[in-house]
């Protein structure tokens, strides 16, 4: 359960105040981004380093309070429930991934899709098969663990590029992530706005479905060019069992964790009924746990810096800079999606970044005649834009880790969340669905 954050709107923060405040996320962002376009390279600066010198410059910032306080408060940040949760979740998916692949399992699901499938469809099919799974599952999260594994394998099949098909993938996870009766986001947003689960997914089928549509049309277009692929002759379909039992758990609501934690039994019992010793498949789960060492390390960081902000008046600064522009329904529509798509670029949670604005977006929509179902559908849609795009967000960097590229890398090929985001300026502009304007 997101503890709610809490934001006293009458306080306020002075301008230079509130851009030191920000100031971190900006020296990340030029450090990590603006050093990686003009190097045109971004595996040459490490996330990682540009984020332990954006903490730096947070910790140095936090004025009128001792070092050690400081300190504390990017700790306690750091080590939040949800936090650790997360990083419980990258463990196990590690050593569930590297254990799959190792004994077969990736092989063997890989070729049965690849037999059902031509290839001029899988890529169109594969983001299919995301939407469907995280509408079904309810998070992101879980439908990265499931898919990516898969998508790195079918990319090196057909020699294609790694990080478009991750891209597929992690878009496709956003599309369920916003519309799921069971997603967190969903959850934040209807009863933030005061409005039920049913009319909110109604509301955001005008939004989302459309770009999802675009979305899969030009992925039917571009897997025209798919080469054909040589499959092995000989496969043993049973060691796709640990994938089975995967997607029809989180399929069935249960735990992420526990998902994973049955999965990666499923897969240790494939393997030594294949002839793996358990010892040889403890060395896999470990060399996964391994794998996941710079992800927990950067979410650790993340997560501190971001606490700093926040301490700082930071997100305060914000709903006060961005709360005194509204003019008119439509810009007051148009501050609802910024709102939250700025404070989730600052949280890289978009499920607090929801909670965080959501009383301050139900009082300007209620000013403003905007209709709950709309406002929900806002929300939840801008955070999901902003979270599929930051190189910083946990699924991105779950997906990229577990693919072994860039953060950065699936960027360009990112269609659905850019699709998404015009979907919402068009709802904005032209007032769709009339029914709720």
């Amino acid at each position: 359960m997101i503890e709610k954050p809490t934001i006293n709107t009458d306080r306020r923060i002075p301008p230079g105040r509130g851009w030191l405040a920000l100031s971190p996320v900006i020296v990340f962002l030029l450090l990590y981004v603006m050093v990686s376009v003009i190097l045109d390279d971004f595996y040459k600066m490490p996330i990682a380093v540009a984020l332990v010198v954006a903490s730096m410059w947070a910790v140095a910032i936090y004025r009128g309070h001792p070092l050690m306080e400081r300190i504390e408060t990017f700790s306690r940040a750091a080590g939040h429930f949800n936090i650790l949760y997360m990083i419980w979740v990258f463990v196990l998916a590690g050593a569930f991934a590297t254990i799959a692949k190792e004994i077969g399992a990736i092989d063997a699901t890989v070729n049965l899709t690849l037999r059902f499938f031509p290839p001029e469809y899988v890529v169109p099919t594969m983001f299919f098969a995301a939407c469907f799974i995280s509408l079904s599952v309810g998070t992101s999260v879980g439908t990265v663990v499931a898919l990516t594994p898969l998508a790195v394998e079918i990319a090196q099949m057909v020699e294609a590029n790694t990080a478009f098909y991750v891209a597929v993938v992690l878009g496709g996870a956003f599309f369920g992530d916003n519309l799921s009766f069971i997603s967190d986001t969903t959850i934040a947003a209807t009863r933030s706005q005061g409005c039920n689960m049913a009319d909110k997914f109604k509301a955001n089928l005008w939004i989302a479905l459309p770009a999802a549509l675009v979305t899969l049309i030009a992925y039917i277009i571009m897997g025209q060019d798919t080469p054909p692929i040589q499959l092995a002759q000989e496969s043993d379909y049973m060691l796709i069992l640990p994938y089975i039992v995967v997607l029809a758990t989180a399929i069935a609501g249960i735990n992420v964790t526990i998902v994973l934690s049955l999965g990666i039994l499923t897969a240790i019992i494939m393997g030594m009924v294949n002839g793996i010793s358990l010892i040889d498949m403890a060395s896999f789960a470990g060399a996964g746990i391994d794998g996941m060492g710079d992800l927990i390390i950067i979410t650790l960081l993340a997560a501190g810096m971001l606490g700093l902000i926040k301490a700082a008046g930071g997100i305060q600064f914000l709903l006060q800079g961005l709360t005194s522009r509204i003019s008119g329904r439509r810009g007051a529509q148009a501050i609802l999606a910024l709102l939250v798509g700025i404070v989730n670029l600052c949280t890289a949670n978009n499920t607090v970044a929801i909670i965080t604005v959501g009383g301050i977006s139900r009082d300007i929509a209620e000013r403003y005649g905007i209709d709950p179902r709309k406002s929900a559908s806002l929300l939840d849609s801008a955070s999901c834009v902003v979270q599929c795009l930051i190189p910083y967000g946990a699924q991105t960097l779950l997906a990229t880790s577990l693919a072994g590229i860039s953060p950065a890398a699936p960027f360009p090929y990112l269609y659905y969340p850019w699709a998404l985001a015009a979907m919402i300026a068009m709802s904005i502009i032209f007032l769709f669905p009339r029914r709720l304007n």
